[in-house]
């Protein structure tokens, strides 16, 4: 047995003696944290009977959607739809001041996260969830799409390496997976930090291997603990997975980007990154290097994200740069630029237009024998409409 698999092992039964004996604890700990009224209690209204407004405090929904036009140009043929990328609804339901719930689903494709949280400390210094939640890889992939100045979300690097999608071994799992994770953090925030231990075969299923997916999680936020109060936010991330795939493909389909995997193959899934993220008055901007090992192949890439305020906070220009080689090995290189603008109308609500070259496009789906990775400039113009509530 592999020194990871101890560890592995080791960490669910550390873990999962540390929830069980903390949840019993939250069966004597009730106390409720007092807020702001959630927007089911304003539903429910003062008139209602006590215990229904004491259910209502403790429910908090959330949503937004995600919808627009987009024209691309590829291949020398051009294409155009409107589409809906996201509608997500989530319910976060606090049992008590330690103890709670998240529901999320997405009406576009499927249940997105279900998990619990228990604070063991009385401060933020130790969390444990169990469930399907987003894997810590990457310094974009925990972020909310509502939050990304990009229509097309995340970088190519982190697409492709936490599972968001762009991997046909894979599959689209949308960067996350069923697991156990203990995060916290201390000094003030100055120091973050998370481990996972993750089937590594995305949402929705079963583990395809016997081999867990360890992935670890460090941030030091300067920002948080010395220049809070110069409205300057700094985050220097590092993340890293040690695991093990299961290719999710059959009917003899390969990967263009890795086509030596057989079906139904278990190989080396392993990766790492490092990034920087920069928010202050007049400059939004992250960054990160990213580099992944399937089997072995070996990608990696690097991309700069930023958004810069026009005479007003409302209306920015947003701009990206993003490198990543699928494969360094046959040469799969992509270059992607961003450019474009977006229009805060009301708290997170916002209206987008953007320009996406790329230096690269594939001929056909990723998991067809017959597609091809083709080295040569597309366009496409995005448009994009958000709405979210709390």
């Amino acid at each position: 047995m592999t020194q990871r698999n101890h560890f592995a092992k080791a960490m669910l039964a550390i873990a999962l003696a540390m929830f069980t004996s903390t949840a019993v604890m939250a069966q004597q700990d009730t106390t409720a944290v007092k807020s702001e009224p959630t927007l089911l209690r304003k539903v429910v209204g003062e008139k209602a009977p006590d215990w229904l407004k004491d259910v209502s405090d403790r429910i908090q929904l959330h949503g937004y959607a995600q919808g627009g036009y987009t024209y691309s140009h590829k291949g020398g043929a051009d294409a155009n739809t409107f589409d809906i990328k996201r509608v997500l609804f989530w319910a976060n339901a606090r049992i008590t001041d330690r103890w709670s719930f998240l529901f999320m689903h997405d009406f576009s494709s499927v249940v997105q996260e279900f998990y619990t949280d228990f604070r063991i400390t009385k401060n933020k210094a130790l969390t444990v969830r169990l469930g399907q939640f987003k894997n810590g890889l990457s310094l974009e992939n925990p972020l909310s799409p509502t939050a990304m100045e990009a229509i097309d979300v995340y970088s190519e690097g982190v697409t492709y390496l936490t599972g968001c999608g762009s991997d046909p071994l894979f599959g689209v799992q949308y960067g996350r997976d069923l697991g156990l994770s203990l995060f916290g953090e201390t000094n003030n925030g100055f120091l973050s930090y998370e481990a996972q231990l993750m089937n590594g075969q995305g949402i929705n299923k079963k583990d395809g291997n016997n081999t867990k997916d360890v992935i670890a999680r460090l941030g030091l936020h300067p920002g948080r603990a010395f220049m809070a109060s110069q409205g300057i936010d700094l985050n220097f991330i590092v993340t890293g997975q040690i695991g093990r795939g299961h290719n999710v493909l059959t009917d003899g389909k390969t990967s263009v980007y890795n086509p030596t995997i057989a079906n139904g193959q278990n190989y080396k899934r392993n990766r790492w990154t490092i990034g920087v993220d920069f928010k202050s008055k007049f400059l939004k901007a992250h960054g990160e290097y990213l580099e992944g090992w399937d089997g072995d192949a070996h990608s990696w890439g690097a991309y700069v994200t930023g958004s810069v305020p026009l005479g007003t906070p409302k209306v920015e220009f947003v701009g990206s740069y993003d490198y990543f080689n699928f494969n360094t090995a046959l040469g799969y290189d992509q270059h992607k630029a961003i450019a474009g603008l977006q229009y805060w109308f009301f708290k997170r609500c916002r209206a987008q237009v953007q320009y996406v070259y790329k230096s690269a496009y594939l001929t056909g789906a990723a998991s067809d024998p017959n597609t091809r990775f083709i080295k040569e400039g597309n366009h496409a113009v995005m448009c994009q409409l958000q709405i979210r509530f709390n």
